[in-house]
């Protein structure tokens, strides 16, 4: 069942460098057959630029035809902010219509790699796709590194900032809204929301590095420190200001370090952790400790189907 959420930011206050009125925030958001996943869309008056895509076309047509019921504005770009399929497996949607997608070098030089893998676990393992219905891959458009700033046509300013350490996966990228320092972070932060601890898929393989991103959280604060309001809005979960969900979110990651040790130590042949036939079974086992320490948090689900690459990880 697909969740639709409505605006849920207007704002009102002077651009940076003009007298024009900042812009709406909006958000859709898919249910877990999307992987509850947040799209964010930014209007300013005369275009939308969308943040992130969807799992699957046609949750990505159905967060478009969200957004004209909002606005007439045109949606002109989508920014994608880490190589996951669900932040652009729509990118061929949104071509379509028009959209042109923006991204750091290193997301789209991951993105292939990332498409083949998660397609043939979807397709051969999971046989919850078939060759054909499986989304198109287009990858991104326009590249930068490091550093982008996108001037929008009311006059308003997007910065585009790659961070250094990866995160969630092998690169992030975070949108700031210049005018309210809010920050579009996609993965990196799921406040009040189980996190996904695959990692970065590397030469065919998952690999997970909770210290970088530890050490990307820290890199927020700084990106919005004159307005201590803003806001982070995260890829799943509910949206606080940056301080209180960067805090939360690394010690969410410690703990989950910790109680995927205990539960590796506990555990005396450590090869049925990634036996495909029993493999399941500690994956469910982990879930059922992070729920246990996190119990108000929502989509434990997401532990369960990705803790595999923070084991395999820790295991090689």
């Amino acid at each position: 069942m697909i969740q639709q959420k409505s605006l849920i930011a207007a704002v009102a206050a002077l651009c940076v460098a003009g007298s024009c009125q900042a812009g709406r925030l909006g958000v859709f958001t898919s249910g877990d057959n999307g992987f509850d996943t947040h799209t964010f869309y930014y209007d300013d008056g005369q275009e939308v630029t969308v943040v992130d895509t969807q799992f699957v076309p046609e949750l990505t047509k159905a967060m478009v035809e969200q957004i004209r019921k909002e606005t007439k504005s045109p949606i002109t770009r989508v920014i994608v902010t880490h190589p996951n399929p669900d932040k652009f497996n729509g990118l061929s949607y949104l071509h379509s219509i028009g959209a042109k997608s923006v991204g750091s070098a290193a997301t789209a030089r991951a993105m292939p790699e990332v498409h083949k893998y998660k397609k043939n676990f979807f397709v051969n393992a999971a046989k919850m796709f078939t060759e054909s219905s499986y989304p198109q891959f287009e990858n991104i458009q326009q590249t930068f590194t490091g550093k982008e700033v996108i001037k929008l046509k009311s006059g308003e300013t997007l910065t585009l900032v790659e961070l250094k350490n990866p995160g969630v996966t092998s690169d992030q990228v975070v949108v700031r809204i210049d005018s309210t320092g809010d920050l579009l972070v996609g993965d990196l932060i799921s406040h009040n929301a189980h996190a996904w601890l695959e990692g970065a898929i590397v030469n065919g393989k998952p690999h997970t590095n909770l210290e970088q991103w530890r050490a990307a959280l820290l890199e927020l604060p700084p990106l919005s420190a004159s307005k201590p309001q803003a806001k982070a809005y995260g890829g799943r979960g509910d949206f606080v200001t940056v301080k209180q969900a960067v805090d939360d979110q690394r010690k969410y990651l410690e703990q989950a370090n910790s109680i995927v040790d205990s539960y590796i130590q506990s555990v005396a042949d450590k090869r049925a952790l990634v036996d495909p036939a029993t493999a399941s079974g500690h994956a469910e086992g982990i879930t059922k400790k992070m729920s246990e320490a996190f119990p108000t948090y929502s989509a434990p689900y997401l532990v369960r189907y990705s803790v595999y690459g923070l084991i395999h990880t820790k295991l090689e």
